[in-house]
């Protein structure tokens, strides 16, 4: 079994991958939906709705038996549903803490680049560094941080005939 590194331990990314295939992997598989009960709108029947139908099977031998399930499976589940949840809402805080963090490096890379560029062309008078020009020219024919963008011209306004001059007013 794979160990879960704790705060303090600092985890690559080859190594969270590895260990969310591993988790995935182990994942139980959903029960397969009878043909029909795939509605959407089972996927969010109210949960007061549910305690009470739970309740009245519970009640009911007969409802139960003509289920096929019993109150504390359907119980069960509820509770399963909730648990499962709150894996949901810390996969979201998770993936959102690695997109943030992956921002953070982008930007710092970009800098860098930025840095680098702006270096090599002030080395570059040097004579001394002219081999650093054609990395300059690769670089700033690969820019498109800096590049301006080319202005649309708009089109002339057409020539408006005397009938739609006359609508116009």
């Amino acid at each position: 079994m794979t160990t879960i590194p704790t705060n303090a331990d600092s985890v690559s990314a080859k190594e969270l991958f590895q260990l969310l295939r591993a988790l995935r992997a182990r994942l139980p598989e959903p029960q397969a939906v009878k043909a029909g009960q795939a509605a959407n709108r089972l996927a969010h029947v109210d949960a007061n709705f549910m305690h009470a139908a739970i309740n009245t099977a519970g009640a009911s031998e007969g409802v139960e038996k003509a289920l096929g399930r019993s109150a504390a499976d359907l119980r069960g589940e509820l509770v399963d549903i909730a648990d499962w949840n709150t894996v949901a809402d810390e996969l979201r805080a998770m993936l959102k803490a690695v997109n943030a963090a992956n921002v953070v490096r982008r930007i710092s890379n970009g800098l860098a680049g930025v840095q680098i560029y702006s270096i090599s062309r002030q080395l570059a008078r040097d004579p001394a560094n002219a081999s650093l020009k054609a990395h300059i020219e690769e670089m700033k024919r690969l820019n498109k941080f800096g590049r301006r963008r080319a202005h649309r011209t708009q089109p002339a306004p057409e020539p408006q005939t005397d009938a739609a001059a006359k609508t116009r007013q």
